[in-house]
């Protein structure tokens, strides 16, 4: 996984941090944002191989940048994990139907399991 680009778009500062940590422990380059813009604005510029998208952001939600990435042909393939808060089947099969790659709720994994779920994807 090593030089792989991860971007991490968090509005939670402890979060993102963490995440970025283990991530970068593990070989990645890791970049950050905390609202959809800023999000946007670094999925354009740095083209990452892998995305870990929050729902509930500030300025454009979670749902919003996976609908303008996934409309864009050029960056259509780049996966998405959603890690949110959010649970319910209606907000699972939306982010499924936009593109997501995969849906995690935070309260179900630990760190350690998200950065696996992040390799396994990248090695599809």
């Amino acid at each position: 996984m090593e030089d792989k680009k991860v971007l991490i778009i968090e509005d939670d500062l402890g979060l993102r941090n963490v995440l970025a940590e283990f991530l970068r422990l593990e070989g990645f380059l890791v970049s950050v944002a905390s609202d959809g813009e800023e999000g946007l604005a670094l999925i354009n510029n740095s083209k990452p191989d892998i995305v870990l998208l929050d729902i509930i952001l500030p300025k454009k939600n979670g749902f919003e940048v996976l609908k303008e990435v996934r409309d864009n042909k050029e960056k259509i393939n780049i996966p998405f994990i959603l890690l949110t808060n959010l649970g319910s089947l209606d907000d699972i099969e939306k982010a499924l139907e936009l593109g997501a790659t995969t849906y995690l709720v935070k309260g179900d994994y630990q760190i350690k399991e998200i950065v696996e779920k992040i390799k396994e994807v990248l090695s599809k």
